[in-house]
């Protein structure tokens, strides 16, 4: 392991073997939250919010505690960033008082100008363009499910809905530096970014995954391991729910929908869910359903993922354990 500050913007900022590596330290944090303490000290982690959040809040700041650490949570109505200062400047200033900084928000580019100027790893903790935080959970609950880490590549997987959203970008490249078969269906107008799907494409092929982007939700959650949604409107979009919601109603996870899976698929969401919307309560609430260890992987996955990036700065693999 070499000497370097890496970040984690994007799903594919890792390829395949780091994954793994994470994803294992992930569920040994599962097993022990006290496996690994980098922040010991304790040594502050910037954890900024410029939207809404439970999970992400409550998982990083809970997290980076359990890693020996003191979570320093700023809302954007509480910081300089609220009232324009530069984002550079502030990744200057963070850089030289925290071991690291976490940051959900708005656009992708704001995220990559914390990067260019930090001299700490910065993580997405959820950006309009994408939410790896969320797949690394998402892909340690079907491991958990499905015999480990190991057994992820060539899994199928089905995300059903806003197909042009951070959630399907971060299936897309995700899924695929896993080895994953990723389906992708969405109405027309609401499909991914070809230039993402391409990079999927190019990543899956890598890893002996495959990509489908349909608008067929039967065709995407055929024979799938597991189907995933999300809500149809984003925050701040929710007085147009009405207009915006109607070309997803064939996209929604009914019983009907998820009989086309394997008799044994897991159903996750990354939450908040509109039972009777996106997904119906019987799905949501029933047997195949594991969104509440999704939530918590939440927290396992995030430990890992700081851990890991530590390591890398520090050029200290003792810090990740058995899996280094």
């Amino acid at each position: 392991m070499a000497h370097e500050l890496r970040h984690m913007l994007r799903d594919d900022d890792i390829n395949h073997e780091e994954q793994v590596q994470i994803l294992k330290l992930a569920e040994h944090f599962r097993q022990n939250r006290y496996y690994s303490r980098p922040f010991e000290g304790p040594q502050a982690v910037a954890v900024l919010f410029d939207k809404p959040s439970t999970r992400t809040r409550s998982s990083f700041s809970v997290g980076v505690a359990e890693l020996g650490g003191y979570p320093l949570v700023i809302d954007k109505s509480g910081s300089q960033l609220g009232r324009g200062e530069p984002v550079s400047d502030t990744a200057h200033v963070l850089s030289r008082m925290t071991s690291a900084i976490v940051w959900r928000t708005f656009g992708q580019d704001l995220v990559e100008e914390m990067a260019r100027n930090a001299t700490c790893p910065v993580v997405n903790a959820l950006t309009d363009s994408f939410h790896p935080c969320q797949v690394l959970a998402d892909l340690q609950t079907i491991a958990m499910h499905r015999g480990g880490v190991d057994a992820l590549a060539g899994q199928s997987i089905a995300y059903v809905g806003d197909a042009a959203n951070n959630m399907a970008n971060s299936y897309l490249l995700g899924g695929a530096t896993a080895g994953m078969h990723v389906r992708i269906a969405g109405p027309n107008g609401y499909l991914p970014d070809p230039a993402i799907v391409a990079d999927a494409q190019r990543i899956a092929q890598e890893n002996g995954g495959s990509i489908l982007v349909t608008t067929d939700p039967v065709e995407a959650v055929c024979d799938a391991d597991c189907v995933f949604t999300d809500t149809w409107v984003s925050m701040g979009e929710e007085g147009e729910y009405a207009i915006r919601s109607k070309p997803f109603w064939p996209y929604q996870v009914n019983a009907q929908l998820m009989s086309y899976a394997k008799d044994d698929a897991l159903f996750q969401h990354c939450l908040p869910a509109y039972r009777g919307k996106e997904v119906t309560a019987e799905v949501i609430d029933g047997s195949q359903s594991v969104v509440w260890d999704e939530a918590e992987n939440r927290l396992h996955a995030q430990k890992a993922l700081l851990t890991w990036l530590i390591a890398w700065q520090r050029d200290d693999t003792s810090l990740l354990g058995e899996v280094a």
